[in-house]
């Protein structure tokens, strides 16, 4: 539960236009009511003698954005660190976290999926004590769903000793932190993290372009572990989502009804058919595909990258154009913290609409996360509310350039007022 908040004066938006998301229709002017942490009215009739009134001039109002693929454990504004891999502890990384959380809430992503744990942490789920202090109102951060330890094979492409190319025996990782071989031993890492406050389960089903664990596309779990791991997760009321790259993995996943693919680079046009029939969701994080550094990577990584990347490209223009439901994800820290708009351009540039592409980061990604209380400019709901210069819908690029935030009814950032 959200820390109580001493009693504030509602507060008016007046911005140029607002987005309806839902209609594809801009409503002018802008104006929205807000008391609380919620809406109350789009261009109310009467506004309370205390209102506190917010003028946003120039701008247009976006319901608060949302990446469904991050992980804020790693990374920053770049991909460097002051510290070795081996010198990062849990405090060194929850700290990261808190800044990597506020950059990305500065860049109007409201809601997030942290997706996924590789890293030892003694079994602590350290995204769900970020999501706790979120909500708590501690850090300024978006709202975070946590998926606490991916579940991944031993030498599965999240397994860090793989990723990292360790010796043996090197900063090995327990069941409860999410290495788990056969159908026991998968159902007790998704309950350990159930347990700890995990709210999506994150399981690698197939390999990775940057990882050395063999092609990208190769199914890393048995059909049998990746059906007892959504049986696991869906009995507790979670969704999964799956690391994907490989055609065969990812109509796996399908059978065992996971509900989301991450990548999903190499599917065919009959496994996209199927993604539709059984209303698979597809997290794309296309942009890294055009962004992602992979100068200082291993000569092998560099040519998956060069294989797999144009592929990708083209996976996901096809599943656009067949209507997979496809929502925003960047797998930050792939790209920096703080860029994650850059994907909705991305998106665009692969044949969605910037109407789809917005949609995408608000509308859809809200039916996967199973949230109705946010998403949209309207009476009742969360009053997590971004603005942005021009037309977003002529040009998508001004996502990338958010003047203001608010979440809950807090504003987090407002450019004009030097916030």
């Amino acid at each position: 539960m959200a820390r109580p908040r001493d009693p504030q004066p509602p507060v008016l938006l007046r911005a140029d236009r607002l987005l309806d998301v839902v209609g594809g229709e801009y409503v002018t002017p802008g104006d929205v009511l807000v008391e609380g942490e919620r809406i109350v009215a789009v261009q109310p009739r009467e506004v309370p003698d205390d209102a506190v009134v917010v003028d946003l001039p120039g701008l247009t109002l976006l319901p608060g954005l949302m990446d469904m693929e991050v992980n804020l454990i790693l990374g920053g504004s770049d991909h460097s660190s002051p510290l070795i891999p081996v010198q990062e502890d849990p405090a060194f990384r929850t700290l990261r976290a808190v800044t990597n959380a506020r950059r990305t809430l500065r860049a109007g992503f409201t809601t997030v999926r942290n997706l996924g744990l590789f890293v030892q942490t003694g079994g602590i789920l350290l995204d769900a004590a970020l999501a706790k202090a979120a909500n708590l109102g501690w850090i300024e951060s978006p709202r975070i769903v946590p998926a606490g330890h991916a579940i991944c094979p031993t030498g599965g492409h999240l397994d860090p000793t793989m990723f990292a190319a360790f010796a043996p025996h090197v900063l090995p990782l327990t069941v409860e932190e999410g290495i788990a071989n056969g159908e026991a031993e998968v159902r007790k890492a998704v309950r350990y993290q159930i347990k700890y406050g995990a709210k999506v389960i994150k399981v690698c089903a197939s390999g990775g372009v940057m990882s050395h664990t063999g092609p990208a596309g190769a199914q890393q779990y048995s059909d049998g572990e990746l059906a007892a791991i959504a049986d696991e997760a869906h009995r507790a009321g979670l969704k999964v989502a799956a690391h994907a790259h490989g055609d065969d993995g990812i109509r796996a996943c399908i059978r065992a009804g996971i509900d989301c693919i991450e990548h999903g680079s190499l599917a065919t046009d009959d496994t996209i058919a199927l993604m539709i029939e059984h209303g698979t969701f597809c997290v794309a994080t296309t942009y890294l595909t055009d962004a992602m550094d992979v100068s200082r990577a291993a000569p092998e990584l560099q040519a998956k990258a060069a294989e797999i990347f144009p592929r990708s490209r083209a996976t996901i223009s096809k599943m656009i154009a067949a209507g997979v439901k496809v929502a925003c994800g960047t797998d930050a820290p792939a790209i920096p913290h703080g860029k994650n708009a850059k994907e909705l351009e991305a998106l665009v540039q692969r044949g969605m609409t910037p109407l789809q592409a917005i949609r995408a980061a608000t509308t859809v990604a809200a039916d996967l996360i199973d949230a109705d209380d946010r998403a949209r400019i309207e009476p009742g709901l969360l009053a997590d509310i971004v603005a942005v210069p021009g037309d977003p819908l002529a040009d998508i690029t001004t996502t990338q350039q958010v003047q203001f935030v608010m979440k809950g009814g807090q504003v987090f950032k407002n450019a004009a007022a030097g916030v």
